[in-house]
């Protein structure tokens, strides 16, 4: 047996290294990414990946469950009172293996179903034609107005009864307003149809109340743990109990086996962060952050769709910087700034140029950053996109990052 990763796989180990510096010295800006506390990181590399738990707590198909069902049980409580869920499943091994639970559970393939658009601002697993959930089922986009970048919900209902969907889709990847889930619910119950909302993105700020809950209102509500929620990588799915039998029949054994238990423990301390009073503060400042990044950024003459933000998210029209999506992820990188390229609405473009780029505030919140800095990521975002002049983004970050260090006192991949 070796003793540590760094003596038997040298490889790996500094693979690792390199990213956790690349971590340490970027600007993480991806809005779907976030730092994870030291506690959340120890219990998912722990012991308890070794053990085998299909089923449900009380329900094992294995023995020695004892403390495992403990554990998924803190978990599954901790998170109904996080969001006041009447049933909750914490066995959802990501977000889009939540959405397709929910599918499997309540569709029949060929079945009509409504979600939003791809180009803009919606989620592969929402029907995109190139995931399951479009080639299985018969989905129809609704998305945003040409004019003001908002999801036009008069246009949503028009549609909606139209299909006449079995189920509609409500959340996004990349829109930065708020979503009235209380609109969308009017809007199914006109039609028929149950209401699914996907709240990965936004689920931490829901969590802190400074959203609007889709718990109130949808039949299903999905998530994924590791974006705002600052959690581990995986997913969950809440519904109203009278649908708590078809959701845990339909993850296991539907569409999964074994669920992580590891991962499912690192949930619950998540969850336990995400109840304290320390989260909401930290939630307000993301909130915070993006509106000051967002004002940052006008004042430079960068155009954002829908001419700001809500949530935590930004998504940057660049058709009037003579660069697309594509060079901007690259140039911006090379400053040590991480975005990711985007569509924007009507691209002109398409998915693998785009005409726009995403960004967000939660990892730097998580540093520590606050609106005054703001002002330098603007700067440096500007540098690069505008002036083309790397060399002082890039000395801009630096001094950023050094301010605000990363995980240097606990001494990781030492």
């Amino acid at each position: 047996m070796f003793e540590n990763l760094r003596d038997f796989d040298k490889e790996i180990y500094e693979s690792m290294k390199k990213e956790l510096e690349r971590q340490q010295r970027n600007i993480e800006l991806i809005a779907s990414e976030n730092i994870v506390s030291v506690p959340v990181m120890e219990t998912m590399g722990s012991h308890l990946t070794n053990k085998y738990a299909e089923g449900y707590s009380g329900k094992r198909y294995y023995g020695g469950c004892n403390h495992i069902d403990e554990i998924e049980t803190i978990a599954i409580e901790r998170l109904k009172k996080l969001f006041n869920a009447e049933h909750a499943n914490v066995q959802p091994h990501s977000g889009a293996n939540a959405n397709m639970g929910v599918y499997f559970a309540i569709l029949s393939p060929g079945d009509k179903v409504m979600g939003m658009n791809l180009s803009q601002g919606g989620h592969l697993t929402h029907g995109s034609p190139v995931n399951i959930s479009g080639k299985y089922f018969d989905f129809y986009e609704y998305g945003v107005s040409k004019n003001d970048g908002l999801i036009d919900y008069n246009e949503v209902r028009k549609i909606a009864h139209e299909v006449k969907p079995k189920l509609i889709v409500a959340g996004a990847s990349a829109y930065s307003r708020e979503i009235d889930f209380k609109r969308f619910k009017e809007i199914a119950d006109e039609v028929g149809s149950l209401l699914m909302v996907d709240m990965a993105h936004i689920a931490g700020l829901v969590a802190a109340g400074l959203h609007q809950n889709p718990c109130e209102f949808a039949d299903f509500v999905t998530s994924t743990t590791h974006k705002t929620l600052r959690g581990p990588r995986g997913g969950f799915i809440l519904c109203k109990e009278k649908y708590a039998n078809l959701i845990d029949k339909a993850i296991f054994p539907g569409i999964q086996g074994g669920p992580l238990e590891h991962i499912i423990a690192s949930k619950a301390v998540a969850f336990k962060e995400a109840l304290s009073p320390e989260f909401k503060n930290y939630q307000n400042q993301v909130i915070k952050n993006a509106k000051a990044l967002s004002k940052e950024l006008i004042n430079r003459k960068i155009n954002l769709v829908s001419g700001g933000t809500d949530n935590h998210l930004i998504l940057i029209d660049l058709t009037n910087k003579n660069i697309t999506g594509k060079e901007a992820e690259k140039i911006l990188d090379e400053a040590y700034l991480t975005v990711n390229k985007n569509t924007i609405p009507f691209d002109p473009n398409g998915p693998f140029i785009t005409s726009g780029i995403r960004i967000g505030t939660p990892s730097i919140t998580t540093r520590g950053m606050k609106e005054e800095d703001m002002i330098l990521i603007a700067e440096a975002i500007d540098l690069c996109i505008t002036q083309r002049n790397v060399d002082l983004a890039k000395d801009l970050v630096l001094k950023l990052t050094k301010k605000y260090p990363l995980y240097e006192e606990n001494k990781l991949m030492k």
